[in-house]
């Protein structure tokens, strides 16, 4: 059974060791990092970088990863309707385009992985082609003509302040997904999404990360790039 792969890594402004790392790691892969980058403070040498790096696809993480969430509310950058997201939406993407060019898809990632339904919709309209958030897909399609294409293993304990999360559950909810795929609770043909943080990594993390794409691509998983599908 065909099993498609993707990578996504959240939080990029610029060139960093931590992101040579991740490069490297994607070159002895040869499977592509989709880098999302965060617009507002992105710089220059960020897209030169990426445009000297095949492996690296940038997308668009937000605008600023600012929180707007209410202060009882888990924190979101656009997980609550607010004046301004339209603005924010279109500049983000500008932007996106100005610094990488063709080199960027247009997937909107929006910050902790949040994004109110509602939002969805101008999300399509201000031209972008896909979603990205956490957790297996309900629908291929978010908005009309905005394809959804989420992540679904975070190897980060967030929860407990960071380091990886314990091997064998993170084995178990690998095997959970790949078996909600099998038999049919999920969508077998939305890409199992693997997300990074490279910023954060400790050595477990970085080590993790390789094993668990390089015994996925041997078992004969198929890499995923966003350049080249399954956009519309």
């Amino acid at each position: 059974m065909r099993l498609p792969i993707w990578w996504r890594d959240d939080d990029a402004i610029a060139p960093t060791p931590e992101l040579d790392r991740l490069t490297r790691m994607a070159g002895d892969l040869y499977l592509p990092v989709h880098l999302a980058v965060i617009p507002e403070p992105a710089t220059s040498a960020l897209a030169s970088y990426c445009a000297g790096a095949e492996m690296l696809i940038p997308l668009v993480h937000g605008w600023r990863h600012k929180n707007h969430a209410p202060e009882s509310a888990k924190k979101a950058e656009f997980a609550h309707p607010r004046s301004g997201i339209e603005g924010e939406l279109k500049a983000a993407l500008a932007r996106m385009k100005t610094l990488f060019s063709a080199n960027m898809v247009p997937v909107f990632v929006p910050p902790w992985n949040r994004l109110d339904p509602s939002i969805m919709e101008k999300v399509a309209l201000e031209g972008y082609r896909g979603v990205s958030t956490f957790t297996p897909r309900t629908s291929k399609f978010a908005a009309a003509g905005l394809v959804q294409i989420n992540t679904h293993l975070d190897p980060i304990n967030w929860r407990g302040g960071g380091g990886l999360v314990a091997e064998d559950v993170l084995i178990d909810r690998l095997v959970t997904l790949l078996r909600d795929r099998r038999e049919g609770r999920t969508d077998l043909e939305e890409p199992l999404g693997l997300l990074t943080h490279h910023l954060v990594h400790d050595a477990a993390i970085w080590d993790f990360t390789r094993t668990c794409l390089s015994r996925l691509l041997d078992g004969g998983a198929v890499a995923v790039d966003l350049r080249l599908g399954p956009l519309p």
